[in-house]
């Protein structure tokens, strides 16, 4: 198999942003796909632990790199090694995630197992010379995520996890206007993720609700914090590049009332030092409003997931609209209101622009995991990647946690990295 370059050029291009140096600034962990150097490798050796759901969807987009090859699987579920085979059929096959690792042919692993394995997988993978992409949250503690990033900084090995939106134009495109002030000054970011479903998989057999349902189960996962949340608290940080130091949460079972054990309806709100918040929220029993992320200015407005911006002052009203107005002001002015109740806070009718001039294709998935593939290859790890995914899970537990306890909580010194205190200036 022929390796091809995917060089700097040929990334925005791809990513729909030819002549955009600047997003290298605005995101440097693009600078993988800078032209560099390579190694005598020429296609990343990939082995996937875990190819259920998720790690079959990664599976999709690095069976089409032409520089990955997936060469093992692993899994304690044979279905789910029987559908992977149907993707790579000449991947060797292991139930025991540690004979992988021993597999010298392999370069690099994927991670897509239940949540309270990630981190003895990682440290393993990592001691065991390979590079790693684990999924989000990429720890089930918060000590666990800190071990996790120590070893790939003692190891020197490339470490990825699942954040597709930092390699997701739209996003990209929106940080750099976000950063360059066009929208003010940042006050408030909300974010949020409605779905309509009790997010259960068929299961053969009541002896296997735990392995394929640990979604729904505090000893497997953290629920709709670590599996959903995670996205959207880097999104929060990454614009105001900073993190916040204040959180406290609600969360309760109000609808799936199934055995599960984790929350279907949950709320958390984080402050930042300047008193800028960020909250989230997720109900998996409407999902009208479905996600976004609204990053509110003083002089504007942008929503990334959809793609568009919307700025403060728009265009006046059409004439008709306008003598109605007036009719009103003149009306209700002479009334004894108590205040101005007769023009309630409606939202703006303002259709906005497009980030990127259209409706917003693809999530970054692909583009994250040509990194990944491109950084195994070049040995050479993207600026904050691995900070950026450390940060976005830590904030995820912290949530969690204050949820709990039902307590206010501040992030913990012992977590903070050294890089945070660089990070305005690399950014």
């Amino acid at each position: 198999m022929k390796y091809t370059t995917l060089n700097r050029r040929d990334f925005l291009k791809k990513a729909g942003m030819a002549g955009t140096a600047v997003a290298f600034a605005s995101s440097p962990w693009l600078s993988v796909f800078a032209d560099s150097k390579h190694t005598d490798r020429s296609v990343a050796r990939i082995g996937i632990i875990g190819p259920g759901s998720r790690g079959r969807y990664l599976m999709q987009f690095l069976a089409n790199d032409p520089k990955v090859e997936i060469t093992g699987l692993c899994d304690t579920y044979q279905p789910s090694l029987d559908e992977a085979l149907k993707i790579t059929p000449e991947a060797k096959v292991y139930s025991d995630y540690r004979k992988l690792l021993e597999d010298k042919a392999i370069d690099a692993v994927v991670i897509a197992t239940p949540l309270n394995t990630h981190c003895q997988i990682a440290l393993d993978a990592f001691d065991a010379g390979k590079h790693v992409f684990c999924e989000k949250s990429i720890g089930f503690t918060m000590e666990e995520c800190f071990a996790m990033y120590n070893k790939h900084k003692s190891t020197g090995k490339v470490f990825f996890s699942g954040q597709q939106r930092l390699f997701d134009p739209r996003y990209i495109k929106a940080m750099e206007m976000i950063h360059s002030g066009i929208f003010g000054n940042i006050q408030a970011i909300r974010t949020f993720w409605f779905r309509n479903g009790d997010w259960r998989r068929a299961v053969p057999s009541p002896q296997l609700e735990r392995q394929i349902n640990w979604r729904l189960y505090r000893e497997y996962s953290k629920g709709l914090m670590t599996e959903l949340a995670c996205h959207q608290l880097q999104i929060g940080s990454w614009a105001l590049q900073s993190i916040p130091n204040k959180v406290m949460g609600h969360g309760a079972i109000t609808y799936w009332k199934d055995g599960r054990e984790v929350y279907d309806n949950v709320s958390c709100l984080y402050v930042f030092d300047n008193g800028e918040k960020l909250t989230f929220e997720s109900v998996i029993s409407n999902q009208f409003y479905g996600l976004e992320e609204q990053i509110l200015g003083h002089l504007g407005t942008i929503e990334p997931e959809k793609g568009k911006y919307y700025f403060e002052n728009t265009a006046p009203a059409p004439g008709f609209l306008r003598l109605i107005n007036d009719i009103e002001h003149q009306l209700f002015d002479t009334l004894p209101f108590a205040g101005t109740s007769w023009a309630p806070e409606t939202a703006k009718d303002n259709a906005g622009e497009y980030i990127l001039g259209e409706k917003p294709k693809g999530d970054g998935t692909d583009l994250m995991l040509n990194a990944f593939a491109e950084a195994v290859i070049t040995e050479k790890q993207p600026a904050k990647v691995a900070e950026e995914g450390y940060y976005a899970s830590v904030l995820t537990l912290l949530g969690d946690m204050a949820i709990e306890k039902g307590e206010i909580l501040t992030f913990p010194e012992e977590f903070k990295l050294d890089y945070l205190n660089h990070r305005k200036s690399l950014i």
